[in-house]
């Protein structure tokens, strides 16, 4: 199958490992990664913040970027940005776009996945032959959770890695407080609930608390080091890509 990566702004600026994970693991399944150049930021961003005209033009180049009929799907490391492009993208699109828009909208909303449900729902995987000799606890992001619906996607991934000593995070679905601009509009709300979230990751004695989404990993990640914690963050994508033969860089290295 013919995949077109979507980096999204924080996996570009941020956190490329994640990105380059995603990769690795979709050509280690025997698939061919295409990463088109211009693509941009989705929008979301702007659309949360009441923006809903304004990212026409991303919207537009995110159809136009990944409306190639040779690509047949198209996956991100992020649930938040999935969420966008299947959803927020056509509400733009509808409201502010022209036919040509609405259509190239409708193309690529049908071929858009977060990486999870893409390894489950499309190419039927679950064991994807990594390895990962670690305690992880698993926070599901709420866009993932209640906008994608992905469910137990990310833990069957998580169950059937080798090695892993997967345990369970205490009031799991509860919002870690980061929310985008939300963490800056309500910064002592959001602050209370990266601590109840990060409470929950200790009872867990976790090496590593994963997740989906880039964005609520700096969030919960910035908390644990401003403690001190013994958890470190990472995404989902650098789990699942891990193998014996090119294993993930050793826990005390790489903190």
């Amino acid at each position: 199958m013919r995949i077109g990566l979507f980096a999204t702004c924080l996996g570009d600026t941020l956190f490329p490992e994640a990105v380059k994970s995603t990769a690795v693991l979709l050509a280690r399944l025997g698939h061919d990664v295409v990463f088109p150049p211009g693509q941009t930021c989705c929008g979301q961003m702007h659309v949360n913040t009441g923006y809903q005209r304004e990212p026409v033009p991303l919207v537009r180049n995110f159809a136009e970027q990944f409306g190639d009929a040779s690509i047949e799907a198209v996956v991100m490391p992020s649930g938040s940005c999935a969420g966008s492009v299947r959803h927020q993208h056509e509400l733009i699109a509808e409201r502010y776009g022209d036919a040509a828009l609405r259509a190239g909208v409708a193309t690529v909303r049908a071929k858009t996945y977060e990486l999870s449900e893409f390894l489950v729902d499309v190419l039927d995987a679950t064991d994807v032959g990594a390895y990962f000799p670690h305690r992880v606890t698993y926070h599901p992001t709420c866009h993932s959770l209640r906008m994608l619906r992905v469910g137990e996607k990310p833990l069957r991934l998580l169950r059937a890695v080798d090695s892993i000593d997967l345990v369970e995070l205490p009031e799991a679905d509860a919002c870690c407080g980061f929310g985008g601009t939300f963490a800056l509009k309500n910064a002592d709300t959001s602050t209370a609930m990266l601590q109840d979230k990060m409470r929950n990751i200790a009872t867990t004695g976790a090496d590593v608390c994963t997740a989906g989404d880039s964005s609520c990993l700096m969030h919960i990640g910035g908390g644990l080091s401003r403690i001190s914690s013994g958890t470190r963050t990472l995404h989902l994508a650098q789990i699942l890509s891990a193998t014996r033969t090119s294993p993930h860089l050793p826990m005390e290295a790489a903190r």
